[in-house]
């Protein structure tokens, strides 16, 4: 007999991925620009003028389309995880 088990989706997990994705697509985008992506994206993070980042590969529409919170979110759980 064979056991079937119910996979369970979580979307939080999902939202948070595609989160993390887009930040590096963001960040790659902006260094092949000739910038330092770390300052251009804390510049966004702490105004939320999205003028700190290119428009290069829409990089600026992808940002735009997350909450800034939720970028912040992610960044500390990041640094939660390595500083482990």
């Amino acid at each position: 007999m064979i056991e079937e088990k119910t996979n369970l989706f979580n979307v939080k997990d999902l939202d948070t991925e595609l989160t993390r994705l887009t930040l590096k697509e963001v960040y790659e985008a902006l260094e092949e620009r000739g910038y330092n992506p770390t300052n251009q994206i804390v510049g966004y993070l702490i105004s939320g003028d999205p003028g700190y980042i290119s428009s290069y590969k829409d990089a600026r529409a992808k940002i735009q389309e997350i909450d800034r919170a939720k970028i912040v979110e992610i960044l500390l759980l990041e640094f939660q995880n390595n500083s482990k």
